[in-house]
């Protein structure tokens, strides 16, 4: 899933290469993804894009004051291309949800894989008009220990929930919420509000560290490496199994029904493995 760092490189791209350049037409290729209908997506044809930005892990496409709003999901995506064909894409057919076309032949597409659609685009002419947006806590790069301590003080979850909820937090998800609680040497377990202060200002310093780190890598990056770029900077993420890069014990999962997450027993739960229901009820 696209994250805090993918995203913002995202929007870096777009400032670089369709800013100043005006929208020809867009192509609507999965009814299922658009979410607004006042204005249409017509109404942005002719514009000119003004700006490209984030709102936790929204991307905001600003077209001379109308808003072209996309959240990729779990499993969409971007794809940049200095020329898209120009014969409109079959509707229902492939991953393809919408297709931007911009004035020099350039522009991008929206994609999603898999049969689970969540892919989701707005027109509005006020980005607080997209629900979701308007739920977002504090952006996780806007986060020091003090405010930090302030919203955990009001959360009775497990650390590992309230880092990925985007009512609380925004922008941090499942695997870079995974790689600041190995930073800051914290169980995914922990009760949030009982963290010490101590560990509040440790985990603080590690969400600006992780985030800051994977944004500095993404940007500037072409959009078709980004993933990539992620998965090679991950230190727990997806590495069930592997060796540890801080003290060399193998990698631990939690699974659930519809993802997992990973942690290292050494360096986060004093060498004990966390309790994963899923497999238990596997192996009886």
């Amino acid at each position: 899933m696209p994250e805090l760092p993918e995203v913002e490189a995202i929007a870096h791209h777009l400032r670089e290469h369709a800013v100043g350049k005006f929208i020809e037409r867009i192509d609507v290729a999965a009814i299922s993804a658009i979410k607004t209908f006042d204005p249409p997506f017509t109404a942005l044809q002719g514009l000119s894009v003004t700006g490209a930005g984030r709102y936790g892990k929204f991307l905001d496409l600003d077209v001379d004051g109308v808003h072209l709003v996309i959240h990729l999901a779990r499993a969409g995506w971007l794809r940049w291309s200095d020329a898209l064909p120009k014969a409109p894409p079959r509707p229902g057919r492939g991953p393809l949800a919408l297709r931007v076309h911009l004035d020099d032949g350039s522009g991008f597409d929206l994609t999603e894989a898999g049969t689970k659609k969540g892919l989701a685009a707005y027109v509005v002419r006020d980005v607080q008009d997209v629900p979701g947006i308007a739920r977002l806590g504090p952006d996780a790069l806007s986060l020091d220990a003090a405010s930090l301590g302030e919203i955990l003080a009001n959360q009775g979850g497990r650390i590992k929930n309230t880092l990925i909820d985007q009512r609380v937090i925004a922008g941090i998800g499942n695997a870079y919420s995974d790689e600041i609680l190995h930073a800051a040497k914290l169980s995914p377990f922990k009760i949030a509000k009982k963290l010490t202060e101590e560990e509040v200002a440790t985990l603080a310093q590690a969400i600006l560290d992780v985030e800051a780190d994977a944004v500095a890598r993404s940007v500037g990056q072409k959009v078709a490496r980004l993933k990539g770029e992620k998965r090679s900077g991950l230190k727990v993420h997806a590495r069930t199994g592997m060796p540890c890069p801080v003290c060399g014990d193998g990698v631990a999962e939690i699974s659930l029904a519809d993802k997992s997450y990973q942690y290292c027993p050494t360096c986060q739960t004093g060498g004990k493995k966390l309790n994963d229901r899923r497999m238990d009820r596997l192996l009886k």
